[in-house]
C-alpha cells in the first residue's frame, strides 16, 4: 500500500533526523540533548529488536507513532520549536506521546492476557491502559524535573505545565482504552494477536 510505504519512509526519515540532532548537539556542546538524542534513537529501534528477539512484528502504524513520539521532543528542544510555538507544540507532542504509550499499554495487556497467567477482562484492560499511560507519563515528568535541577535544562516551565501534561496522559489513556474496549467487543484477542501483531 502507498500509505504504508509513505509511513515507513517518514519513520526512517525521523530516525535519521534524531541521529543528526544528536550529533549536532554534541558538536555545539549541548551534551544533555546529545545523550537524549542518542537514547531516543536507540528507542526507535525497539520494533526491530522485538522482531528479532521475540518474533513480534509491530504494524507500521505503531512503529510510526513510536518514532514520531520520540522525534517531536528531540527536534522541539534542539531546534527551539517548544519555545517558538509554545504552548501548542508542547501539548501536541505530549498528546502524541501519551497516545503512543496508551497503544503500547493496550498491546502489552492483550499479550499478557494471551500468553501469561495474568488474565484480564475488557474493563481491566481499559484500567490497565490508563494506569500504564499515567505511570510512564509521571516517570517522564520526574525525569524532566531531575534534568532541570541537575543539568540546568528548562523542560518544565511551571507547575501548570506539568499538570497539563499529566492531564494529557490521562486523556490519551482514556481515548485508547475506550477504543481498545470497542475493538475487543468485535474482535477476539487471539485474532488481534495473530493479525495485528503478526506474531510468528
Amino acid at each position: 500500500m502507498l500509505r504504508e510505504k509513505i509511513g515507513i519512509y517518514f519513520a526512517y526519515l525521523m530516525q535519521m533526523l534524531i541521529a543528526v540532532y544528536a550529533v549536532y548537539s554534541l558538536h555545539i556542546g549541548d551534551y544533555v540533548w546529545a545523550v537524549w538524542g542518542l537514547f531516543a534513537f536507540i528507542l526507535t529501534l525497539t520494533p526491530v529488536m522485538l522482531k528479532r528477539r521475540f518474533h513480534v512484528a509491530l504494524p507500521w502504524e505503531l512503529n510510526f507513532l513510536i518514532v514520531l513520539s520520540l522525534y517531536l521532543p528531540v527536534s522541539g528542544n534542539v531546534l527551539g520549536w517548544y519555545h517558538l510555538f509554545y504552548p501548542f507544540y508542547d501539548k501536541i507532542a505530549h498528546l502524541v506521546s501519551s497516545i503512543t504509550l496508551a497503544v503500547l499499554g493496550f498491546v502489552a495487556a492483550v499479550i499478557m492476557d494471551r500468553y501469561t497467567e495474568i488474565k484480564m477482562n475488557r474493563p481491566l484492560i481499559v484500567f490497565f491502559v490508563i494506569i500504564f499511560t499515567m505511570a510512564l507519563g509521571a516517570f517522564w515528568e520526574i525525569t524532566e524535573f531531575l534534568s532541570d535541577n541537575l543539568f540546568g535544562t528548562q523542560l518544565q516551565v511551571c507547575l501548570g505545565d506539568t499538570m497539563y501534561d499529566l492531564i494529557f496522559d490521562f486523556v490519551g489513556g482514556i481515548i485508547i482504552g475506550l477504543l481498545g474496549d470497542i475493538y475487543l467487543k468485535r474482535t477476539p484477542k487471539e485474532r488481534f494477536v495473530r493479525d495485528f501483531l503478526n506474531i510468528e
